[in-house]
């Protein structure tokens, strides 16, 4: 062979992995991406599933405590608001429509706990059979949606990782592979609550 076909090849051949390492590493970016918008969809379901629940046991809580109405029509304009928010759109991609849901979630689930110290004054509706299976699923989705949110934050830690090193960053730049929000702790979490008995 001569030498100048062997330069060829060697270039050739250098072009080709340089080419098969782009490619490895833009699906790995665009597979992060993608965990991501499937933990996102986890998130949305188990909200989903609260939002589902609601109605139901502000019904419940209707029959026993009608004069607390206050307390009830706060629970459900929370639910209504956070009904217009969940837009499977680009909630994800979008910082402030990320803290928009962020913020409607925290607000219906202070109402929820607002309606929790509600059903604490009525004796005979925290011995009802209906409410303690509503409250157990309303209790049960506050944990699915606390570990879906975690999955999230820990999906978009590794793409975000992942798209900020070297030489990801080169392509998460070409590519428009942007940063992504975490779900932060909700106002005021750090107090620990005060119990009065």
């Amino acid at each position: 062979m001569k030498r100048s076909t062997i330069i060829i090849l060697v270039i050739v051949g250098i072009l080709f992995l340089f080419f098969v390492s782009f490619i490895g590493r833009y699906n790995k970016m665009a597979k992060a991406k993608i965990e991501v918008e499937n933990q996102w969809a986890q998130v949305e379901n188990q909200y989903q599933r609260r939002f589902d629940l609601i109605p139901n046991l502000v019904e419940t809580v209707k029959g026993y405590a009608s004069h607390e109405s206050e307390t009830l029509l706060a629970v459900t304009e929370a639910r209504s608001k956070v009904g217009g928010v969940v837009d499977a759109g680009n909630i994800v991609n979008d910082p402030k429509a990320f803290a928009n849901f962020q913020k409607m979630q925290a607000g219906l689930s202070g109402a929820l706990q607002r309606l929790m110290v509600v059903v604490e004054k009525y004796p005979d509706l925290k011995a009802n059979q209906n409410f303690l299976a509503l409250q157990s699923q309303l209790e049960g989705t506050e944990n699915r949606i606390a570990v879906a949110r975690r999955d999230f934050n820990n999906a978009s830690n590794y793409y975000n990782q992942m798209i900020v090193t070297f030489p990801n960053n080169m392509l998460a730049g070409m590519f428009n592979f942007t940063k992504l929000e975490f779900f932060k702790a909700d106002a005021g979490a750090a107090a620990a609550p005060a119990v009065k008995f």
